[in-house]
């Protein structure tokens, strides 16, 4: 902090101090020609000012408080916050100082911790791409909010991934969602999306605030808030009531995992290390089909750290082509395993045809409704995941305005049925191909592909199901 002007007596008083702590003795050079005063200690300090005072700007002690001159380090959440604050507002009250409270509680300090543990590889993927987009860098922690920093988070409303985008929205801002990748998932990919979100909210509202709870409530709700309020150019605080519920919770929630984070040694929250940690990562570009399992075996790694780097692979698969590349996130790869990896990357793998039948050409595809009773508990998020459809499509299908289901009610679902196609080789049982494909058994192989025994033969096609 820069201070514009001083006062001769806090100068006086921080010069003073500082002379009956010090143990050193002045030096000669310093002192009044009067060599008889030399060690005049009145004499030193007057010299001293007369110096200072060429430096300094004096001004009227009535003009300032005593604690704003020497207020370095904020004491209070108020000031801290202001402190803390960059480009979003980060405004303090009643509503931010309860979620303080909560936060600050041993059982969230070990949530933090592990929020903290977790950021060090989420948030720096972050900030480069918030930087490259023009959104503030504190937006970050909004993902915490969101997700817990968890790429396979579902909301109850079917929202996924770390920045919990639903199905049209994340087509709205070209993340890819398909039988083999859901973007939402990526942290890359989803992070691109999520700030351009943020973007075109602020040039729509020009408040970063406003913003953040379109985010959680869509731009409808805030421009009607907005109406509703009669301002012409409101701030977030003066649409809130008008804003849904769980929006108004939504951004003194986010203020105060801000606040959190900003001051965790305050609050002695340390961030927690993890064992399964990667430390440097790279990316490679793959343009064929690629299964996790060759990659890991070429770096000799589990296949689940491949996994857990790339979230948004559904089948343990790396869909690439020449016309589409897609990125592959692995540690950082030894010299002595290039060779390996090189040849992983670039065997040659049959590539799968699938059949979706929710996209049904008439050919070999397949349909088929079926009719779900709800269960107690249940909701359209709980029953999209299961049957892997979206929640806008249940709705649809059923004619449901909102999200609310009964126990006992029927909806009608079109479950999406995939396939892969598989050439039988010499020597394959159903069991060794059941095995290697994981999601069928050799009992949903025959049904599919109407065998009445185990008995194959080299050269025949087998529809697999994926789902």
């Amino acid at each position: 902090m820069k201070l514009k002007g001083i006062s001769a007596v806090a100068v006086s008083i921080v010069l003073c101090v500082h002379l009956a702590s010090s143990k050193t003795t002045f030096p000669s050079d310093s002192l009044s020609a009067d060599t008889s005063a030399k060690n005049d200690n009145e004499n030193y300090i007057s010299t001293q000012l007369d110096l200072i005072a060429d430096r300094i700007d004096f001004v009227d002690l009535d003009e300032y408080e005593i604690s704003r001159i020497f207020e370095f380090v904020p004491a209070t959440v108020e000031g801290r916050l202001a402190y803390l604050q960059k480009v979003v507002p980060l405004t303090y009250n009643a509503q931010v100082q309860s979620y303080i409270d909560v936060y600050s509680t041993d059982r969230y300090k070990k949530y933090l911790s592990n929020m903290m543990g977790l950021g060090k590889y989420y948030f720096p993927i972050y900030e480069r791409i918030f930087a490259e987009a023009g959104v503030p860098d504190e937006i970050k922690y909004l993902s915490i909010v969101e997700s817990a920093l968890n790429p396979h988070a579902i909301s109850r409303v079917g929202a996924t991934g770390l920045w919990q985008f639903m199905f049209a929205t994340a087509r709205m801002y070209n993340l890819t969602i398909d039988s083999y990748i859901d973007e939402r998932k990526d942290p890359i990919a989803a992070s691109y999306a999520a700030a351009a979100y943020l973007l075109d909210a602020y040039n729509e509202f020009g408040d970063w605030l406003l913003a953040i709870a379109s985010y959680n409530c869509g731009k409808g709700n805030v421009l009607r808030a907005i109406q509703r309020s009669g301002l012409s150019e409101p701030d977030y605080w003066a649409i809130s009531p008008y804003l849904p519920r769980e929006t108004r919770k939504y951004v003194p929630a986010f203020i105060a995992m801000t606040y959190m984070l900003g001051y965790h040694e305050e609050h002695e929250i340390m961030p927690m290390v993890s064992e399964n940690a990667v430390d440097t990562t790279e990316i490679v570009w793959v343009q064929k089909f690629v299964p996790f399992s060759g990659v890991a075996q070429a770096l000799d790694i589990d296949e689940g750290i491949i996994k857990s780097l790339n979230p948004a692979y559904k089948r343990a698969v790396v869909n690439g082509s020449p016309e589409s590349p897609r990125r592959l996130v692995l540690p950082q790869v030894p010299p002595e395993a290039y060779s390996a990896l090189y040849a992983a990357l670039n065997s040659t793998v049959e590539t799968p045809k699938i059949l979706n039948a929710s996209h049904s050409t008439g050919e070999s595809q397949e349909s088929q409704v079926i009719t779900h009773r709800v269960r107690k508990g249940e909701t359209l998020g709980v029953i999209a995941q299961r049957y892997r459809v979206t929640v806008q499509d249940l709705r649809a299908w059923n004619n449901i305005k909102q999200n609310i289901i009964v126990p006992g009610q029927q909806l009608r679902v079109h479950s999406s049925i995939t396939y892969i196609t598989y050439r039988v080789k010499r020597g394959d049982t159903l069991s060794d191909i059941a095995k290697r494909h994981r999601t069928a058994s050799v009992s949903e192989i025959k049904a599919a592909n109407g065998l009445k025994s185990n008995q194959i033969k080299p050269g025949m096609t087998l529809k697999i199901n994926v789902d």
